[in-house]
């Protein structure tokens, strides 16, 4: 885990982002032990542990790149779902299960119509819907949308609308709550860079959003707006899924 205090880590973190090749190679030997502890969820599903492991460090390496000092969040808080994301990535990607390209393919452009048309209409649209805009029929649809299941971290988000993101994340938390929540923040973790700010500040470090107003340069009715197309993006995720 994290060998330095924050204040170190960040000196480190700042030097990495800049350049500094042996500021990011100290920091990754420093925190393996964080990959070590995420990769073993994952050993015995027919690949090599070391395989596993390197795979999460590139998540590792992501965090370091991707870290927002600013937010003032332990790393290792913002670095477990990036390592995560990567290895499911990486087990989707060279699973057993083997899917065509021309599924993905298919898969994709289902996923871009319905945020298309969740973002003109605040609505999911439907498989009939959907293979009329793509051009295909609605059993390839289907088929390509089932070979293309998200990571679990959506199915933390009831569909009835009674609890939301903050009732699955903590205000404070030790290593075990953070791994108890690791399939939630990966979904955290694969939000757009303004979305991701906006979820971390309300409901990892409890802002107001009068803060997150501040932080983004918009007005507090904006972020209300986004905050709730977020929570409704994955409630309506998870009900295209099920």
């Amino acid at each position: 885990m994290e060998q330095y205090g924050s204040k170190q880590t960040y000196e480190l973190i700042e030097k990495a982002q800049s350049g500094d090749e042996k500021a990011k190679n100290k920091l990754a030997e420093d925190n393996m032990g964080l990959v070590y502890s995420v990769a073993r969820r994952f050993y015995g599903r027919g690949y090599d542990d070391e395989d596993l492991n390197q795979v999460g460090a590139i998540g590792l390496l992501k965090a370091i790149e991707k870290f927002d000092i600013s937010f003032n969040l332990r790393f290792s808080t913002y670095a477990v779902p990036l390592i995560m994301g990567e290895i499911k990535r990486f087990l989707r990607d060279d699973g057993p299960v083997k899917v065509s390209r021309t599924i993905k393919h298919t898969a994709a452009e289902a996923a871009r119509v319905i945020e298309e048309v969740q973002q003109k209409e605040g609505r999911v649209p439907g498989v009939l819907e959907i293979a009329q805009a793509l051009g295909v029929p609605p059993e390839e649809v289907v088929q390509a949308r089932e070979a293309s299941v998200p990571p679990e971290s959506f199915f933390a988000v009831r569909a009835d609308g009674n609890k939301t993101l903050a009732d699955f994340l903590p205000s404070k938390e030790n290593e075990s709550d953070l791994l108890d929540r690791l399939d939630l923040k990966s979904a955290v973790a694969d939000l757009p860079q303004r979305e991701q700010t906006i979820i971390i500040m309300r409901y990892f470090l409890e802002k107001t959003q009068s803060d997150v107003a501040k932080k983004l340069g918009i007005s507090q009715v904006q972020v209300s707006r986004l905050e709730k197309k977020i929570l409704n993006g994955f409630r309506n995720r998870l009900k295209c899924e099920m």
